[in-house]
């Protein structure tokens, strides 16, 4: 006979008979043989000879699936016989069973799956098989007055651990009246056997004041106690005692000694801090793979901190390159968790396609979500998807909410579109009065650009010598600060603009300014105030350096200045092939000249090789926007089949839209032609 099995039948209550004993101990030897339903058998006799242990050891075989369908209610019925004849494992069982309840649990091979499947194939003729294969049912119900009253029993029975638990009940008001004495004695019990949970909790009951006066000297000897016996939640409590100071002296190493061994036992939150320690090197070696190891396992396992903390590790490539797959995967983990700043940056990175395919859609539902938590910035964003209709059903009342939100949340930007929404009357009655209130408090915020948005308003809307002062006080201050576009706006204030002073030198001061923070419209500003014999400010040489600059700034008006003066040889060297260049730049933006411009050279083969059809390709596109010399060129293409296909009707059409203008050429082709030009 094993000594195990000695033990257990010296557990037998007192009286057992001699045959009792005998079937529960062959049922032991079968179990220890993993013959379960042997096991199973005998002690089924044991049991009703009346052996608890034997109705206990069969509650077991139905929580641990052994020889019969795992079922923890079968369990409950069996504990429940040995309880009531004082066996003090099977009521501590009980007492948390009731405590915690046990859901239907869903799965193969389990009886939430059997009796759904059973059902669907029976209907209401599988209740009375669900009731004979499952007669206890197959859940049980959290019951707070029956889990107090089996850990009572067994508490006073002398089980610590049940001690333990009674006393967080009495804690916490569970089954009973909250009564943090009371759960005191119970603590101290569990502590006098050396139970870890029972020292645990008094270090607890000291650190926070619960019933006692706060104590973190002693919380720390419980604590102690608690870890030395490998309790993981102590440990992890006196590992930040020794981190802070608390109630002990600073001790970073053995801060990070007790954090590694409850992450050892895979703690999430020793994990988490332990691995802040490795980043730095701080009480332990500095190791970013361990660290990130760590961060890794507690993040599996869902501890928020941990998820941040990863995804800021990726983010920054804190070990190598940043990696933001990984970044953007752990930051919407910790969106989904309800992180409000991992939900804008989530937003964020599914609107520019960082480490995620870009989506719109989930972009505004992330922005959305962090808004609704009262992040300012993702407020002011989902306002603008709102009011354009990007990624949502576009809703100007909506937008003008999140707005509000965002402005209230300090993002003068939302008040600067407030105002102009108002102001111009886009989705909502237009309301002068509203608007200037709204861009009045971004301006007040200090804002450079709420500041320069509300100074554009004053002048817009009926300037008088009052609102032009304000504006021109608003704009210096802007401008002075930096802002380009204050500086811009300053200038054509000091041109002549919306009723200002004339003062050409002060004009090119400030346009100065704001083309030289590169603010493209000023650069071709500027170039034509040095272009004009009539400013006074005249400076060839002046005038095509801006002119460069605004060209490569994208400005289209800049881009086709500059190729005339390529073409011209007009302050620079004569350049035919960068001519052509310019003038294609300006045409692919839309600029009309540029676009004719640039055919007639490509017909011609200046400063390129002849390419007919590329040549009516642009002039048809001058034609659309309504150039009469263009439509008479692609009405001439189009009746030779010069680079297109001859087409007589389209060449037609072109000359009659050039007619239309009263253009004298159009009508001599149209009479050319045998057409009425009436």
């Amino acid at each position: 006979m094993t000594v195990l099995t000695r033990s257990l039948l010296d557990r037998l209550r007192p009286g057992s008979s001699r045959s009792e004993a005998t079937q529960f101990e062959r049922g032991l030897e079968a179990y220890e043989n993993r013959q379960y339903l042997e096991a199973l058998r005998f002690w089924r006799l044991a049991s009703r000879a009346g052996n608890p242990e034997a109705d206990y050891r069969i509650g077991l075989l139905y929580a641990r699936n052994e020889g019969v369908i795992g079922n923890i209610p079968d369990a409950v019925a069996w504990y429940e016989r040995a309880a009531l004849n004082g066996h003090t494992e099977a009521q501590f069982q009980l007492g948390l069973i009731y405590l915690h309840g046990v859901k239907a649990s869903v799965g193969p091979n389990k009886p939430e799956m059997w009796r759904q499947s059973t059902a669907a194939r029976l209907g209401d003729k599988a209740t009375n098989l669900h009731d004979l294969v499952f007669p206890n049912g197959i859940g049980v119900a959290r019951d707070l007055d029956a889990a107090f009253l089996w850990m009572s029993v067994a508490a006073e029975a002398g089980k610590a651990d049940a001690q333990a638990i009674l006393g967080d009940m009495y804690a916490n008001g569970h089954g009973c009246t909250k009564d943090h004495a009371v759960a005191l004695r119970w603590y101290e019990a569990a502590a006098e056997q050396k139970a870890a949970a029972g020292e645990f909790a008094l270090g607890d009951v000291h650190y926070q004041g619960r019933g006692v006066p706060v104590d973190f000297a002693q919380a720390a000897i419980w604590y102690h106690k608690a870890a030395e016996q490998g309790h993981v939640r102590a440990q992890v409590a006196l590992a930040f005692m020794c981190l802070k100071g608390t109630g002990l002296p600073v001790n970073v190493e053995e801060a990070a000694r007790l954090f590694q061994s409850a992450a050892a036992h895979d703690d999430a939150i020793a994990l988490y801090n332990i691995a802040l320690l490795r980043l730095s090197g701080k009480g332990v070696a500095k190791d970013l793979d361990k660290a990130e190891t760590a961060l890794r396992k507690a993040a599996r396992k869902d501890y928020l901190p941990a998820i941040q903390a990863l995804a800021e590790f990726y983010a920054l490539g804190t070990a190598a390159e940043p990696d933001l797959r990984e970044a953007a995967y752990w930051y919407e983990k910790a969106a989904e968790r309800g992180d409000v700043q991992a939900q804008f940056f989530t937003g964020r990175f599914y609107a520019t396609g960082t480490g995620v395919p870009p989506s719109i859609r989930q972009a505004a539902k992330w922005f959305e979500r962090a808004a609704e938590s009262g992040h300012a910035t993702a407020a002011h964003n989902i306002a603008v998807f709102y009011l354009n209709g990007n990624g949502v059903t576009r809703d100007v009342a909506t937008a003008i909410k999140w707005f509000e939100r965002a402005s209230e949340g300090g993002i003068s930007a939302a008040g600067v579109q407030l105002g102009r929404l108002y102001s111009v009357g886009n989705g909502v009655p237009r309301d002068q009065v509203r608007a200037a209130e709204w861009l009045s408090k971004a301006a007040n915020g200090g804002d450079a650009d709420a500041k320069t948005a509300y100074a554009v308003f004053l002048i817009q809307e009926e300037p008088s010598e009052a609102r032009l002062a304000q504006a021109r006080t608003l704009l210096t201050d802007a401008a002075e600060g930096g802002h380009s576009a204050a500086a811009f706006q300053l200038g054509g204030l000091h041109m002549g603009r919306s009723g200002g002073t004339v003062d050409l030198p002060a004009a090119a001061q400030w346009f100065k300014r704001a083309a030289s923070a590169g603010h493209v419209e000023a650069q071709h500003t500027l170039a034509l105030l040095y272009s004009d014999p009539k400013s006074g400010l005249k400076d060839p040489q002046a005038a095509a350096g801006w002119i460069v600059k605004a060209a490569d700034g994208g400005n289209a008006a800049a881009q086709f200045k500059l190729a005339v003066m390529y073409c011209t040889g007009q302050g620079v060297e004569q350049d035919l092939a960068q001519g052509v260049t310019w003038y294609e730049a300006a045409a692919r933006q839309g600029h009309a000249t540029a676009q004719y411009n640039l055919a007639v050279m490509l017909g011609r083969g200046q400063g390129r090789e002849a390419d007919p059809a590329k040549a009516a390709e642009w002039f048809a596109a001058a034609a659309e926007q309504g150039m009469v010399e263009a439509q008479l060129a692609i009405g001439d293409a189009l009746r030779a089949g010069n680079g297109v296909a001859q087409d007589r009707d389209q060449a037609l059409r072109w000359y009659r839209k050039a007619a239309q203008q009263n253009n004298e050429g159009a009508l001599r082709r149209l009479q050319a032609m045998g057409e009425s030009v009436g």
